[in-house]
């Protein structure tokens, strides 16, 4: 009887051992939260930020296409400039409207590309950076916009916003990374990726371009008021804006993520602001509040991106195709 007893309590002891194990172990292991889900998903969603991967085609290639049914173009510009002049067979869809017309007008499925075309080529590129996101593996981006479509378009873009105001002001000491810090809080109240993702490009499609771009006089008047991230190689590079950070193309985007700033506003460049805008794009979802320079280092450093053999935009990058007027 006493070995019983004695066995009893025995077994008592170790069963409210094993249960106040499992209790600390769940407070040591919380259940991801949105961001989390949301970044796991993501992780193999976004190839493009890697390498030269990015899905952006020169408009030259849309004009071979222009009668192949299995490509589709949409033109994000305004109303005016769509009806001042556009590319044939061209939609014209408001950026706000982009996820709806996905979903409800078009069966994008039926299509090999689906090229947005807008000014300049970086909000274009934002957008389809979000589309992809959403699963639209065959969304494209035109490099350079309608600046490259024709002479006209780019007087009031790329010919008006390309400088070299800036070129002197660079630095080449590197900047070190910040140790893991935090994330950011995602608040959708939904537990799925998917899920979590769509109120995401929801709230995001409803957000101008506009509201991302940062100008370079603002970025070199005073840089520590931002957390800088140029996304090249420093090897190919002959300089970057005071304080900023290399984060490399052929690296993880994702690792890279824990040394960012979740109170600060962070700003992504590379050359033309195209690549950087699929970036910002991606930041953006995930609750980051990022940012594009506004025509990459075009804006501050043309000509020097032209002696070195980089990515300038010049008037060879302009062609005169035909539009609908």
């Amino acid at each position: 009887m006493k070995k019983k007893s004695i066995l009893i309590v025995a077994l008592l002891f170790f069963s409210a051992a094993i249960s106040s194990s499992f209790k600390n172990a769940n407070r040591d292991n919380n259940p991801p939260g949105e961001f989390e889900i949301l970044l796991e998903y993501l992780e193999t969603n976004a190839s493009y930020l890697q390498g030269d991967g990015f899905p952006i085609i020169m408009a030259d290639e849309v004009r071979k296409n222009l009668k192949n049914p299995k490509q589709h173009i949409i033109d994000i510009r305004t109303d005016s400039w769509f009806e001042y002049g556009h590319i044939k067979n061209a939609a014209n869809v408001a950026s706000s409207d982009l996820l709806d017309y996905f979903k409800t007008k078009i069966n994008p499925e039926e299509f090999e590309q689906i090229v947005l075309v807008c000014y300049s080529g970086q909000s274009a590129a934002y957008f389809t950076s979000l589309l992809r996101l959403a699963g639209y593996d065959n969304a494209y981006s035109m490099k350079w916009g309608m600046s490259s479509w024709r002479e006209d378009f780019a007087e009031g873009t790329w010919l008006k916003n390309t400088s070299n105001d800036f070129a002197t002001n660079l630095e080449v000491d590197e900047k070190v990374k910040e140790e893991k810090g935090e994330h950011p809080t995602l608040n959708t109240g939904k537990t799925d990726a998917k899920e979590i993702l769509n109120v995401r490009l929801e709230e995001l499609f409803a957000v101008p371009y506009k509201e991302y771009i940062i100008k370079s006089e603002d970025l070199f008047a005073d840089p520590s008021n931002f957390y800088i991230i140029n996304y090249w190689d420093e090897a190919k590079c002959d300089g970057h804006i005071p304080g900023s950070l290399h984060y490399h193309p052929n690296a993880s985007i994702t690792k890279d993520l824990i040394t960012l700033p979740i109170d600060e506003k962070v700003v992504v460049y590379e050359e033309t602001g195209q690549k950087a805008a699929y970036v910002v794009a991606y930041l953006n979802v995930l609750g980051y509040d990022a940012g594009n320079l506004a025509y990459g280092e075009n804006g501050f450093m043309n000509t020097l991106l032209k002696k070195t053999g980089g990515d300038a935009f010049t008037k060879k990058e302009i062609n005169m195709f035909p539009v609908i007027e």
